[in-house]
Order: structure tokens, then C-alpha cells, then sequence
């Protein structure tokens, strides 16, 4: 399909993205699925060309099901063409035992298999991902050390694009993850310290899968061993204690292998974890 033709303010913004990518060759650009991800492979397919443009999904524990699919039908209503690779991040002792820079060896290994597998083989002249400007500032990013380290472009960061900006293109293009919420990978829910493994990782993903059939538009959950602490948008907390629906989230954590779930009174704190890991290993102080 073709993609939308965008209005003149975001057009300006899609020919500031083009100025930072490459004139001539096919480009990978790394895709999750999520907002930014999307965005970028809409503009390099819309930018490009559908024949210098390719997506490449990274397949792990880590990558839940449900955003596998909505990846994969996100790309197909941009026509863009996608492939999945394998990766094996958790046969790296260094990211199972996740320390703050977890990240950087989830990432390190995503580009090297692209680098290895994928460059040669389909022709790319360059490597790209979703970085925006806004993550760019922000400290809790340890994968981007990862991208400069294998010369993976970041473009939108690049032309200087807000993550409000990214989602505006996104509109433009009728996307249907403009709106959709950060959705880090399942590994981001396990408290820094303790190990991942891919058990915990089935674990969460099952429960926040019942999270989203009861309709909540949101959720982390976070796995503290026998203890799931679950984390809603805080306009959604009321309904989660209501007795039939408490029940069914209990229901659904002991049957995945929690002896207690409970509800996190701050909600959702995409970050949060990281963040305050970084400020105290690095006596960092900023803005929060």
C-alpha cells in the first residue's frame, strides 16, 4: 500500500529525517514495532523507496508475542518489507545478570547479528534505529553506546525530531501504533541485580497479557521473584481492585508461578528502575 500523502508541517519535518539519511543505497532499519521504530520505517519506505528500504525485527525471550504480531501488521500496512533474526543475548552471562547497562549487550548483540547476517546478504549501505531526540537526553540509554560502537544512524534523532514530533509523522501516515504507549522489552521488568531468564520473562509476559484481555490500556509488570508488582495508569487503578477483577489477575499470577500479585500505587514508571540504578551508581544529579 502507499502511505498517506503528509500535510506541509510534517512534510518539512519528514525532509529534515531525509537530509540524514544515506542518498543512494538500500537501508536497514532496525524494528521493534513501537512508535518510533514505525515511524522510521515509514519515512525511509516513503523517503527511499520500497526497494531501498528494509525492516529488520530482532527475536528473542525478550520480544513478547502480542508486539511480535502488531509488528508485523504494522509493517504490512506500511508495505514495507520485513525479516526477523534471531538473537541470543542470553547466552551473554554479562546481560542475564543484569546490571544497569543491560542494554548495551542486548543491542551490542542485535546490531552484530544484523552486521554479520543481514548487511552482505540484502545489500545495505547503512544500519538505522529509532533513536529520538528526546531519548537522546536522557541517561537510562545504555544501547545507544551500542549503535555508535557498530555506526548504526540514528536519524531522527539526528534532524532533531521530539518523540511528539515522531508520533505527529506518525498520524500523518496513519499509523496504528501513533498513540501506543512506550512498550519496553519484558527484560526491562526485572529489577536490576536480579537475573533474567527466560522463564521470568514467559512469566510476565503472561500476566500482562491478561492485563490487556481485561482491557487495561497499559501495564508493567514487575517480577520480584515470588512477587509480581504491577504497575497501571493510575486512571485505571480503581477498576484492577474491583473483586472480579482482582480475582482474575490472581488467577492469572498464580497460575504462572507467583505466590502474590499486588497493584503499585505510583503506576506505570517507564524507566524508573534504571534510572534510579544510574543516579546512584553514577552520583548522578539532574532534573528527574
Amino acid at each position: 500500500m502507499s502511505l498517506p500523502q503528509p500535510d506541509s508541517a510534517t512534510q518539512a519535518l519528514l525532509d529534515r529525517v531525509a537530509r540524514c539519511l544515506p542518498t543512494t543505497g538500500r537501508v536497514g532499519v532496525a524494528y521493534s514495532g513501537g512508535v518510533d521504530s514505525a515511524t522510521l520505517l515509514a519515512i525511509c519506505e516513503y523517503v527511499l523507496g520500497h526497494d531501498r528500504t528494509l525492516g529488520i525485527t530482532a527475536v528473542s525471550a525478550s520480544l513478547a508475542a502480542r508486539e511480535r504480531a502488531m509488528a508485523r501488521d504494522t509493517a504490512a500496512l506500511i508495505g514495507a518489507e520485513v525479516i526477523e533474526v534471531d538473537t541470543h543475548e542470553d547466552q551473554n552471562p554479562a546481560y542475564v545478570e543484569n546490571d544497569v547497562d543491560r542494554c548495551y549487550f542486548c543491542k551490542d548483540e542485535m546490531f552484530q547479528v544484523i552486521d554479520e547476517g543481514v548487511v552482505g546478504k540484502h545489500g545495505l549501505v547503512a544500519v538505522a534505529y529509532g533513536e529520538n531526540a528526546d531519548d537522546a537526553a536522557r541517561i537510562d540509554r545504555p544501547g545507544a553506546q551500542a549503535a555508535r560502537e557498530h555506526g548504526v544512524l540514528r536519524p531522527l534523532a539526528d534532524a532533531g525530531l521530539t518523540k511528539a514530533e515522531v508520533r505527529q509523522i506518525a498520524r500523518a501516515f496513519d499509523l496504528p501504533v501513533a498513540d501506543k504507549p512506550a512498550a519496553p522489552c519484558l527484560a526491562s521488568r526485572v529489577p536490576h541485580g536480579l537475573p533474567v531468564h527466560p522463564k521470568k520473562l514467559a512469566q510476565i509476559e503472561a500476566l500482562e497479557l491478561t492485563l490487556y484481555e481485561l482491557g487495561f490500556s497499559d501495564s508493567r509488570v514487575r517480577h520480584h521473584d515470588s512477587i509480581a508488582r504491577v504497575e497501571l495508569p493510575r486512571a485505571e487503578m480503581a477498576r484492577a481492585l474491583e473483586p472480579a477483577t482482582a480475582d482474575k489477575i490472581m488467577e492469572s499470577a498464580r497460575a504462572v508461578g507467583f505466590t502474590f500479585a499486588a497493584i503499585d500505587v505510583l503506576g506505570i514508571q517507564s524507566g524508573a528502575m534504571t534510572v534510579a540504578a544510574l543516579k546512584e551508581k553514577l552520583n548522578y544529579v539532574g532534573a528527574d
